[in-house]
């Protein structure tokens, strides 16, 4: 079966202080942000996966890097944030599950790989990584099972950090997709995950990938960290 996986890129990214989309970034190697996502994709799922983009802003930059992508086009990308985005990918996608990832994550290829292993079993799951856990990151917590119960920023006493890297399953999906239409414009995707673990019993593996390096650029330092494992 061929692997959906969704790359999210709407944004604007300002806080990198770049003029075009933060997913075409060149790191030090010479390739983008987003090349080294396709590099990955490809290393972990080889060349039938199917790549869905969501564009917003100054898209056509995104579109003419990867023409072999498919798009879906988030046309509030100034006004909403990737809980929306996702949505839209979902709302687009043919049957079966989802792999999405942050458009601004730089990544160890074995982190796919990894997470291959769960997509192949069909099992929804956030990588997450245990060795830090900072205020600016989407922290989480665990039930008495071992399934993600909390997912925010705002999480007190969290256990590690997501990274950006997910998963829903084909059954899990429309549970996920209704409750991302019900999240506020501004809420991340994680929002709707953690509706969907409270109020549906949706269940959501943490999949540990810190012996990995997983980097979100967010500033220039994040970038300058990057650099350094590419």
């Amino acid at each position: 079966m061929t692997t959906q996986i969704v790359i999210l890129a709407a944004g604007m990214g300002s806080r990198l202080g770049r003029s075009l989309p933060k997913p075409l970034t060149v790191l030090s190697d010479g390739r983008s942000i987003m090349q080294q996502q396709f590099d990955n994709i490809r290393h972990a799922f080889g060349t039938s996966a199917r790549v869905t983009v969501v564009v917003g802003y100054r898209l056509e930059h995104i579109i003419e890097a990867f023409p072999s992508a498919s798009f879906v086009y988030n046309e509030q990308y100034d006004q909403t944030n990737t809980s929306k985005s996702l949505m839209r990918a979902l709302q687009a996608s043919t049957p079966g599950g989802v792999l999405w990832m942050n458009g601004d994550i730089v990544f160890d290829p074995a982190a796919l790989d990894r997470a291959a292993t769960m997509v192949t079993r069909d099992r929804s799951f956030v990588s997450v990584n245990t060795s830090a856990v900072s205020a600016e990151e989407v922290k989480y917590t665990i039930d008495a099972t071992g399934y993600i119960k909390d997912l925010s920023k705002t999480v007190t006493g969290g256990l590690g950090e997501a990274v950006g890297i997910n998963y829903i399953s084909r059954d899990d999906k429309a549970t996920l997709l209704r409750q991302l239409r019900r999240v506020a414009d501004q809420d991340y995707f994680e929002r709707g995950l953690e509706l969907a673990i409270a109020h549906d019993g949706l269940r959501v593996e943490p999949v540990d990938i810190s012996d990995f390096y997983a980097v979100e650029v967010d500033f220039a330092e994040d970038l300058e960290r990057a650099n350094l494992f590419v």
